[in-house]
């Protein structure tokens, strides 16, 4: 039987055209002979993919499928549908083991052979990755089979995984999974007292708390999840990250059917789903983990926190990820005044919103510790307040992958986690080292006694207890703050004016330019730019590393601190100076996940040369006599650039070779370099001005409303111009 002719999306001919996707609008209405659909439905049409290369090479479009386009549309073909992906989840690990050429000799098998291995391959790890029981193939699999194979070795594991699981659930009824943001799985594990050996995540996911954990020295992984494809994804990908540990992740309903019954580990970090009325309540009503109480039929929540404790060792930890409601809801008010009065319920942490899915909410980490028999009593519990964290902005148009449970949001928090982790951990770390010692920081953590805890309501929400008036502040230190922040918003109002006074671009006339364009990897292949990057952990070799390790001391630049615009903040842990690359002045940085706020791209200055590249940093370093760096970090930083050369769906990577860049004589690059470096000083200097304005805004409402301030009789500040300044 001949094989069903490829078939691509619009957005997948955008990608593959290097244009937008109004671009493929524009020609479909404007062409006659632009292919007509094949398939798909009237919103979304599918088109034949030979038909549509041709139609490009005669236009002088590159037409070129990379290996993730490949894999997705390998997968739209497979009869099995979604299923082939499952089926293929599998393989990643074992494809992820082997060597490039290995990889393409497997490819060049026939139909038959390829798939006979396929199926070896399956049952082998049958015993560790949930479902690879099932997992068969044919010679009718060929196709994606070959597609994976390229995939993985062009692209590595993490993308495959990317592909296959989306493809999955895009078609199943779990719209509400999402990855739990890696700064938070970060923070989640680190607050985590001493080292770790056991953990569990019931909920595990995509596997990214489990990951964070492994980063923090856990030997032995454990994690269950009721959507199959999740505890797939995250068997596989935990043991790509963490080859060294031992996984075990299983399928099912941790409520209903634990899977690790029995089970005492020292830690377990959880993110469970959100407002789950359905969750068993009546037919767990007698369950033995209930220990503080039945939770009502609407606190789900307070089930999975009890689940947690309920396999905790002895002074184990646990740490969750819920939602603000689980702290004030009065249906879980007898729980919680047993959580805090038994000295389970360690430290309540509110956050941002946007720090993860649903991203309009403010969510909290509950730390807990099970009791040890005759243990020290907890008389107090300590609350964090990071929910007006200083450089948090809300952004329209844009949406992140958060946790499980939530909901997309039509916008993303941009967060300075740096910040954040460290003022959580620093509070904690005190706390935990002398609780009862425990000295108050205004506004942003408190240690509150139990006995002031427990009453009618039992409102673990941080900012009812955090949050102090301005009273507490002397009235004259309060306006000496007040007036220095005031002072240094003048001195960037005057900054941003000056920044946007210059003028440095003109009407390009009664049409748009146009310009010849080429790929980065075209450009590479010419020598007028290198492409680097650090090489993933996974590809590292397993023998030990005779390469001296990177100093503890070592700046490391990551894709937050060019969002941010900071300084090199990264941990250069894990990373090796064989397969590190330092960066250079005049180097342009690309973050390897697009989306959110902040700037995408930064011309490295001297104060980042001898800085080692972080993972998820792309870096293209341009012959500075055939490319100019701020003409080159202008176009590749452009939203439409950046959206033709991304794949994904949730979670959106940029494959750098596919960005593409104008070919201009070097003067003209220059005078376009200094157009985008005057742009670069205005993001900056607003950016700045911005949070100021907060700063300077919040003082003085608090200071007003507080009492420590009083409107003076002119109702004008003393001048700040620059003589009187």
């Amino acid at each position: 039987m001949p094989q069903p002719s490829a078939q691509v999306t619009a957005a997948e001919i955008s990608r593959i055209a290097g244009v937008t996707r109004a671009t493929v609008s524009n020609w479909r209405r404007r062409h006659d002979d632009f292919p007509a659909p094949s398939g798909g439905t009237e919103s979304s049409p599918l088109y034949d993919l030979p038909a549509v290369r041709v139609w490009l090479d005669a236009r002088g479009h590159t037409a070129e499928v990379t290996p993730l386009e490949e894999l997705r549309t390998s997968l739209r073909l497979h009869p099995q549908g979604s299923g082939a992906a499952a089926n293929l989840l599998p393989l990643v690990l074992t494809a992820a083991r082997r060597t490039p050429d290995e990889l393409t000799a497997l490819a060049e098998l026939p139909d038959t052979d390829l798939a006979a291995r396929a199926n070896s391959a399956a049952s082998v790890l049958a015993e560790t990755v949930p479902g690879a029981e099932t997992s068969r193939f044919s010679a009718g699999d060929a196709p994606a089979l070959r597609a994976l194979l390229r995939c993985v070795r062009d692209e590595g594991s993490e993308g495959a995984l990317g592909v296959l699981a989306e493809r999955e659930l895009e078609d199943s009824a779990t719209s509400g999974t999402y990855q739990t943001p890696a700064p938070l799985a970060d923070l989640v594990a680190r607050l985590v007292p001493g080292p770790l050996s056991r953990v569990l995540d019931p909920a595990c996911g995509s596997g990214t708390l489990l990951t964070a954990a492994a980063k923090r020295g856990a030997t032995e992984l454990y994690g269950q999840d009721s959507v199959p494809v999740q505890a797939r994804r995250s068997a596989v990908a935990l043991m790509l990250s963490a080859p060294g540990a031992t996984v075990t992740v299983r399928t099912g309903d941790s409520l209903r059917a634990d899977a690790f019954g029995g089970l005492a580990v020292d830690a377990v970090l959880c993110n469970p789903p959100y407002g789950d009325r359905d969750w068993g309540h009546d037919e767990l009503a007698y369950d033995p983990r209930w220990a503080y109480g039945v939770p009502a039929r609407a606190e789900s929540e307070l089930a999975w926190v009890q689940h947690a404790l309920a396999h905790l060792v002895p002074g184990g930890h646990a740490v969750l990820i819920l939602p603000p409601a689980t702290a004030s809801r009065a249906s879980g008010r007898r729980v919680r005044m047993e959580l805090v009065r038994s000295g389970a319920l360690r430290a309540v942490v509110a956050l941002p919103a946007g720090a993860a899915a649903p991203l309009h909410v403010g969510l909290q980490i509950w730390v807990l510790q099970r009791p040890e028999p005759n243990g020290p009593e907890r008389r107090t519990v300590l609350f964090v307040d990071t929910s007006e964290e200083p450089g948090t902005v809300r952004t329209r148009g844009t949406t992140e992958a958060g946790s499980r449970g939530g909901t997309r949001g039509g916008g993303r928090a941009s967060l300075d986690w740096t910040a954040l982790t460290d003022r959580v951990l620093t509070a904690w770390a005190a706390f935990a080292d002398a609780p009862d010692e425990f000295t108050d920081v205004p506004g942003i953590a408190r240690a509150v006694p139990v006995v002031d805890l427990i009453g009618d309501l039992i409102d673990l929400s941080p900012a009812r207890h955090v949050r102090v008036s301005r009273t507490d502040i002397e009235p004259a230190e309060l306006a000496r703050e007040a007036d220095d922040s005031r002072r240094r918003l003048v001195a960037a109002a005057g900054s941003l004016g000056r920044a946007a006074g210059h003028i440095g671009w003109q009407a390009a006339g009664p049409a748009t330019q146009e310009w010849r364009t080429a790929t980065a990897s075209d450009l590479a292949r010419g020598g007028a730019l290198t492409l680097l990057r650090t090489a993933p952990d996974a590809k590292e070799p397993k023998e030990p590393q005779r390469t001296p390790s990177v100093p503890a001391t070592t700046a490391v630049l990551t894709g937050e601190d060019i969002a941010r615009g900071t300084g090199p903040t990264g941990d250069p842990s894990g990373l090796r100076m064989d397969s590190t690359p330092v960066i250079a002045a005049g180097d342009v940085l690309v973050r390897s996940l697009a989306g959110g706020s902040g700037p995408m791209v930064r011309v490295a200055a001297e104060s980042d040369e001898g800085a080692l590249l972080g993972r998820q940093v792309h870096l293209f370093r341009p012959d500075p006599a055939r490319l100019d760096p701020w003409f080159l970090a202008g176009f590749l930083g452009a939203e439409e650039n950046l959206a033709a050369a991304s794949t994904g769906s949730t979670i959106l990577h940029v494959s750098p070779g596919r960005l593409r860049v104008p070919l201009l004589p070097l003067e003209e690059q220059r005078q376009y370099g200094e157009a985008f470096r005057r742009v670069h000083e205005l993001r900056a200097e607003a950016r700045r001005a911005t949070e100021l304005a907060e700063q300077t805004a919040r003082l003085l409402a608090g200071g007003l409303t507080g009492g420590g301030l009083i409107p003076s009789s002119t109702g004008t500040a003393p001048s700040l111009a620059p003589d009187s300044a």
